[in-house]
């Protein structure tokens, strides 16, 4: 057998391992999009080491737990920084960047495993690496909220023979409250007639008064109209702080209307 023979056959030999079924089972691009907006940001990174390991890219999928962990701790930052901040923002924010980088780093690779007729993981592994992921980065959230976060004590004081009463936080000073409440008073908001509630939070130089109303209320023009009244009658009393009405139904996370 000629060298040229010989090689010729090396080539033929190297090319059907090439063409061989592969042996380990990968996510697909699906998969992987559908866990990292269930589970996060962690499912993403062991999703694609998972792939790179399959496509005997080790070191790749070394570099993704690496860069799995700075993600994590950035959107952790982010997350204790601004804890106002929508929470819906973050599942498609990382579902968008993880299907942009399996697009950019293994779609050819995924594509070519399945027309060899290689095997993927099974939709309810995706699921429940998906529930694990959220759960393990949930603990350092609650932590972090348990150790760091603030101690939030609501206060109330009465006023009047109808024990008119506004409630407060530590946002606000007592002597603040003690005016808020005369100024309430001046306006006959608060009266001897009938018992009335305020809660108030102080941002800055803006005094916040919560007022909770039935359902459907805060829609109607003419109650509006008087809770604007209202507003701009307590502004008197307080030219250099700004006065926000927020009307709620049953907790002040339902607040219905602002007005300002």
């Amino acid at each position: 057998m000629g060298k040229n023979q010989i090689i010729i056959k090396d080539k033929m030999t190297q090319t059907l391992e090439d063409l061989e079924m592969p042996k380990e089972k990968i996510y697909k691009n699906g998969m992987i999009w559908t866990g990292t907006f269930l589970g996060g940001p962690l499912v993403t990174g062991y999703m694609m080491a998972e792939n790179f390991k399959a496509f005997n890219e080790p070191e790749k999928a070394k570099k993704t737990w690496i860069y799995t962990i700075i993600a994590i701790i950035v959107i952790l930052g982010i997350i204790f920084l601004f804890p106002d901040a929508p929470n819906r923002i973050f599942p498609i924010a990382y579902s968008a960047t993880a299907a942009l980088l399996v697009q950019l780093f293994q779609e050819k690779n995924i594509e070519n495993h399945i027309s060899l007729g290689g095997k993927l993981y099974s939709w309810w592994r995706t699921i429940a690496v998906s529930v694990i992921g959220i759960v393990v980065l949930m603990i350092p959230i609650i932590i972090g909220f348990v150790v760091f976060g603030e101690d939030v004590q609501i206060q109330s004081k009465t006023y009047g023979p109808t024990h008119n009463e506004v409630l407060y936080d530590q946002s606000i000073t007592e002597k603040e409250v003690d005016n808020i409440a005369q100024a309430l008073k001046n306006v006959t908001y608060f009266n001897d007639a009938s018992t009335r509630y305020a809660l108030v939070k102080k941002l800055e130089n803006s005094y916040d008064i919560y007022i909770a109303v039935d359902d459907g209320v805060a829609t109607q023009y003419k109650i509006q109209q008087g809770f604007a009244y209202l507003r701009s009658e307590l502004q008197k009393s307080f030219p250099n702080n700004k006065i926000i009405i927020s009307l709620f139904v049953d907790n002040i996370n339902n607040v219905v209307k602002k007005i300002e």
